[in-house]
Parts: structure tokens; sequence; C-alpha cells
């Protein structure tokens, strides 16, 4: 299999094949400007690097960090040490993906089930690292007879290795957060949730929330920020941004987006759309047209 040296000639073989393509990049590569594909991103840190931004959330940046970039989140290098950079960056197709998934084994989770609280970074330990680049290596020898079968079994054995290690934190984080912060409301919230994502598209606030559930309005926060990690209002907006994304892709207008996922404000749209995806949501929607 062909290692690209340009992180656009892999995003390009990506999605002509609708399978994926791996860059391995350095220095003389030049990082590209805040960007958004569609394509699924794996981005892994070798060496250098500093700094990363990802739907308008920073990151620092250390060698065996492993950036998991879901289809149209805008991205950035913003910052790269005087010293080498070198990354390897996997372009993935997401119906790839659903194609190679199972009933019983779900290769899209690392990218589309990600908790609003856990981010996109991942840290491999050193054995992790090596079991990685050992897979990189395999599918950059690959060549002859039978490569294009060989190559999906390889990247097929990728994904699985990768979202074990993704489930894995999920676990110890959720461990963490249970021991540091019960969740001892799980039905109610439960409720609570059901009910905002059945009416995002309707004008939601604390107060409604209260009167709808007979419960004060410190104690609807304090159950529902114990059982979710954020708040209503953010988690609220966060879904809102989700959709919004969504309708854009589709090819919806700006206003037509705005009205749908539930914002009564152009003006708060835009300026949520901005500060959580780091670009307005007209220039999304020609990023994904």
């Amino acid at each position: 299999m062909m290692l690209y040296y340009s992180c656009r000639q892999a995003i390009e073989q990506c999605l002509a094949t609708q399978t994926f393509a791996v860059a391995h990049l350095y220095n003389d590569e030049k990082p590209m400007s805040m960007h958004i594909h569609d394509s699924y991103e794996l981005y892994f840190s070798i060496s250098g690097g500093k700094q990363f931004l990802i739907d308008n959330r920073f990151y620092s940046i250390s060698p065996g960090d492993l950036f998991f970039i879901n289809q149209y989140e805008s991205h950035h290098l913003t910052q790269i040490d005087s010293e080498v950079h070198e990354r390897i960056v996997l372009s993935v197709h997401p119906e790839f993906i659903r194609c190679l998934s199972s009933e019983q084994t779900n290769l899209n989770h690392c990218f589309s089930s990600r908790p609003l609280s856990f981010g996109h970074r991942i840290s491999l330990t050193e054995e992790e690292q090596k079991r990685f680049l050992y897979y990189i290596h395999k599918l950059s020898s690959i060549e002859g007879y039978g490569a294009d079968l060989m190559e999906r079994a390889v990247f097929t054995e990728l994904m699985v290795f990768l979202n074990a290690i993704f489930l894995r934190r999920e676990q110890e984080r959720a461990g963490m957060e249970k021991k540091e912060a019960p969740r001892y409301y799980p039905a109610q919230v439960d409720e609570i949730l059901t009910y905002i994502n059945q009416n995002i598209q309707n004008p939601l606030t604390i107060e409604g929330l209260s009167e709808h559930f007979f419960l004060s309005s410190s104690y609807l926060c304090r159950i529902f920020k114990s059982a979710t990690g954020t708040t209503i209002n953010k988690y609220v907006t966060a879904r809102r941004i989700t959709l919004a994304k969504a309708f854009l892709s589709e090819g919806r207008s700006v206003n037509e987006a705005c009205e749908l996922c539930g914002f009564q404000n152009y003006s708060n749209f835009l300026k949520a759309f901005t500060r959580a995806v780091g670009i307005s949501p007209k220039k999304y929607s020609q990023f994904t047209a």
C-alpha cells in the first residue's frame, strides 16, 4: 500500500476510493489551515508538535497522542515545535467503516459515539504505540496479488485494536467519574434527556424543564450535572450544534438549520456555532457542499 507524504493527497485518495489512505508526515509538509472534510481522521503524533485545535477546542500534543476526528469536525494544527514533527494521519471514509462493522462490533464507535466530556485525544502506552506503528508498517509493506484484501484485513484489525483501547479508556474514565461523583439519579435524568432530545427544536429553558418535571431548578441542575458531567444549557447547545452541522451537510440553508435545530435567534446561533466549530455556519456549509 502506498504511503502518502501529503495530507491533501491522502484525503483525496480516501474520498476517491471511499476506503482509507495513510500519510506519513514531517515538518517539510506544511500543515493545512483550518479545514473540514467528508471523512474521519486518525492523527498520531510520533515526535514534536505543540498544539491542535479541533472544533474550537485546543489540545497540547505529545508523542504517543492519538486524536479521533469525526466527519465534518473542523481541525487545524496551530503550532509546531522547532524540532521535526513526525506524525501518521489516516483518512477514513465513514461508509467504509460501516461496511467493516458488524452487529456485535461497531468500528464507528471511536468516531461517532464519543461522549461530550471525553474529548478527541487518548495517549497510547509505549506498548500500544509499538502496536499501532506495527499495523502502519504492515499496511505499507502490502503489495502484489490479493493486496486489496490484505489491506482490508489489516485495517480491520487496526480498527478493532483502536476501538478496544478507546472503550477501555471510556470505562476507566467512567469508573473515575463514578468514584468521584456517583450518578444517583439515572432514571430521572434519562427522562430529562429523552424530553430534551424530543423537543430540541422547541424553546428549552431550565425553568420550563423544572415545571414539566415538577422539580426545583437547583435540584434539576444538580442531578443533571451529576449524571452527565455537563450542564443542561451546555448539553442543549451541543445537541443543537450537532443537528445544525447535520442539516448544513444535507444542503439546508443556514437560516433553515438555525430554525430546525431550535435556535430562536440567528445572532445567538451564529455566535454559538462559530464558537463551537471554529468557523461560521455559512463557511461550514461551503466545506460540506
